[in-house]
């Protein structure tokens, strides 16, 4: 390419019909104008959106203290903070797609009112946000905010990456975003199987897209797997041997493991087709020695370990909840341990069953199948071991524990037909039919979506420092649990009775009526969804009466919640030294659990970098640029990027020190406001006069 032709088109295929709203001019049908009028008005929204959040930050002068206090931010805290945030953002947009897809499907007899390339892209940015842009942000910001406080450290081994991770997330999640405003997304689904996503076959950017997005935070994912299996490994606090930790570590470890080996090859899938349709390589076409099913083996040999990266934290904070809900120790915890590890290390081993039709032997599909029905025996263990931890506990029925228990009762069904699928024979007779979709749906959301609802609040206080309103947190949990049983339930009938996956309408009279039912049940997580925005605000006017300072709402038993709500940015004023696998209930019936040091020190922590936020933006503009050919600004993002990074390493002053007196001063008023709390019990613990200290629940244990 010469260089007088990366000027000659400054926006590259950048054009006005790239905008939603010029389709809806220009066309005069009806199905046209239903169409342009939802992508417009999806388009105006996020415009709108953006300009809302723009004029607040000037309206309160917030954009000094979300840049310094924030953006810039190498505290593991806020980081967490903002991957959930991200991730709520991008839950609200999946969610909305899905009310349409089963809208769509309830009108779908004979036509619907969407067109089939409009169906085809919610389904795919559907599919591609609930895996990529919401649980996975969702579960590592979890990951981020709990685990360097459960393992008594200050911070993660590599804050700055641990940063630049996050701007890297959020860049592939912009993308997403504005392709609602410009252009389209893909229609390939959320796997992006060739020949479908070759040029020939699908010329526009909407694969480009999906392509970059995908790329972009899949490196972001991998930096965060290395960093938290090096924190996990290197930063725990003395005494904390590896079956010492926690068990939400414990799955964190995993996941993180999980994370290094299984994201590349899904880099190198994806930079390949990048390749094929920016250069006409033939990686994954059928001629020229390619072959598709490369992509297939590589896209499934990430894939299935994926599905085991989004629902092992789940089942980590499942046994925290259970544990601390039913004021118990984890029952058979080593056995909790070595069952997450044998999911972890099972998951590498069945991604072919995604292909049982496609050909190969049956031997080949006897083991893989065989392989794939033994994940069923490590997680049954982990269910009767959560059965028995509630067994003649004291069992407070909080919002997690709400979650915690439908989750229970629906994974177990939606496992069940994972391994009823497991069997080449069986998955013949539905394989492409929506019983595959209500499986999927039954195992990932109770065990993923339940899970990340399940901790958010369950440590929101420890991060905010005040409760969630727990009348709206019951109404939005009993919406989601029950709204999704009505949405995916109908789907196994209609499946068995042969409805297709992925089809725009159907011919058939007789799917209407269930079709109706998946409505009404997504129509019900809606307002689960709604419910969740108007807890969030309730509980934010009523903060102060439901302040939790003293840090400890819940009778926590690990070293999250030895610290105050939210916790200083050093964590710890002294690193604590471990004696116990539940450390802190440990501490507490010792009477060491608001004790004051003898002597306070300096404490360094990482200083501030822009650098997280600058290969963030770089990172969104070298992507975009991508996708509409625009090459000086791939050129320009990629010298931007690198400039930072040299300049990075010229930096000497990387650290900052937080005064021995300061850390005195705020250990201090901690500790005194612990002293004065009044012990609250678990009946009085949904209450206003929950401060964040409760009462031990061994009688006349030493506090």
């Amino acid at each position: 390419m010469s260089l007088s032709a990366i000027f000659v088109h400054p926006l590259g295929l950048l054009a006005q019909d790239a905008f939603p709203f010029w389709a809806l001019l220009r066309s005069g049908n009806r199905g046209d104008l239903i169409n342009g009028l939802i992508g417009s008005s999806a388009a105006a929204i996020v415009v709108i959106g953006v300009i809302v959040v723009v004029a607040l930050l000037t309206r309160y002068r917030a954009w000094r203290p979300l840049w310094f206090d924030w953006l810039t931010s190498t505290d593991h805290k806020r980081i967490g903070i903002m991957y959930v945030v991200i991730a709520l953002v991008m839950l609200a947009r999946a969610i909305i797609e899905a009310i349409l897809m089963r809208a769509q499907q309830a009108d779908g007899l004979g036509g619907g009112f969407l067109s089939p390339d409009h169906f085809a892209q919610l389904f795919s940015t559907h599919g591609t946000i609930m895996i990529f842009f919401m649980v996975m942000p969702f579960l590592t910001g979890l990951i981020n905010y709990a685990v360097p406080l459960q393992i008594g450290a200050r911070d993660v081994a590599f804050p700055v990456l641990n940063s630049i991770s996050l701007g890297l997330t959020a860049a592939g999640a912009g993308l997403v975003m504005i392709s609602l405003v410009v252009g389209e997304f893909s229609t390939g689904g959320w796997f992006g199987y060739p020949p479908y996503t070759e040029a020939l076959y699908t010329p526009g950017v909407g694969v480009d897209y999906w392509i970059w997005a995908l790329s972009v935070t899949s490196i972001g994912t991998t930096l965060t797997g290395i960093n938290f299996a090096v924190t996990i490994y290197k930063k725990r606090a003395p005494g904390m041997t590896l079956y010492r930790m926690p068990l939400f570590t414990w799955t964190a470890l995993c996941t993180a493991i999980l994370m290094i080996f299984a994201m590349p090859p899904l880099t190198v899938a994806t930079l390949q087709l990048a390749l094929d349709r920016y250069l006409g390589f033939h990686y994954f076409t059928n001629g020229l020695g390619g072959n598709q099913m490369n992509f297939a083996n590589m896209f499934w040999l990430f894939g299935h370990p994926e599905v085991y990266i989004l629902i092992l934290p789940g089942f980590g904070i499942f046994s925290e909840v259970f544990s601390t809900f039913s004021g118990k120790a984890l029952f058979g915890y080593k056995s909790m341990v070595w069952a997450a590890m044998s999911i972890a290390f099972l998951s590498f081993l069945v991604w072919l069953h995604h292909f049982f039709t496609m050909g190969q032997s049956g031997h080949i599909n006897a083991a893989f199948g065989i392989a794939s029905m033994f994940i069923g025996i490590p997680t049954g263990v982990k269910v009767y071991d959560w059965m028995a931890t509630m067994f003649r506990g004291r069992v407070r029925f909080g919002v997690p524990m709400i979650y915690a228990i439908a989750f229970l009762f629906l994974f177990v069904i939606g496992g069940i037909t994972g391994v009823m699928l497991a069997n080449p024979i069986l998955d013949y007779q539905v394989h492409n039919t929506v019983f595959l979709v209500a499986h999927f749906h039954n195992v990932a959301v109770p065990g993923v979506l339940f899970g990340m609802l399940a901790g958010y609040t369950y440590w929101f206080p420890k991060a905010f420092g005040f409760r969630l309103n727990e009348r709206w947190g019951k109404i939005s949990a009993y919406c989601w649990i029950f709204g999704w049983m009505g949405a995916f339930f109908p789907l196994y009938v209609l499946g068995l009775m042969g409805l297709p996956r992925r089809s725009v309408a159907y011919e058939q009279a007789r799917y209407v009526p269930m079709e109706i039912v998946a409505f009404v049940g997504a129509l019900v997580v809606g307002a689960g969804l709604a419910s969740l925005v108007i807890q969030l605000w309730v509980s934010i006017r009523q903060r102060e009466q439901n302040r939790v300072y003293v840090g400890d709402p819940w009778d926590g038993r690990s070293l999250e919640w030895a610290t105050s709500a939210p916790p200083p940015e050093y964590n710890f004023p002294v690193i604590p030294i471990v004696n116990d696998r539940d450390a802190f209930t440990a501490a507490k019936e010792f009477g060491m659990g608001y004790q004051e040091p003898d002597e306070y020190v300096d404490i360094e922590m990482p200083k501030n970098s822009a650098l997280g936020p600058v290969f963030g933006g770089t990172g969104f503009l070298l992507a975009f640029g991508l996708v509409w050919h625009i090459w000086w600004l791939v050129i320009l993002a990629a010298l931007v990027a690198i400039v930072a990074l040299i300049v990075r390493g010229f930096q000497r002053e990387t650290v900052q020190i937080i005064p021995a007196e300061q850390v005195r001063r705020e250990h201090q008023r901690w500790v005194h406001a612990a002293r004065a709390a009044q012990p609250i019990t678990r009946g009085k613990e949904g209450t206003s006069a929950n401060r964040g200290r409760a009462a031990l629940e061994t009688v006349g244990a030493p506090t």
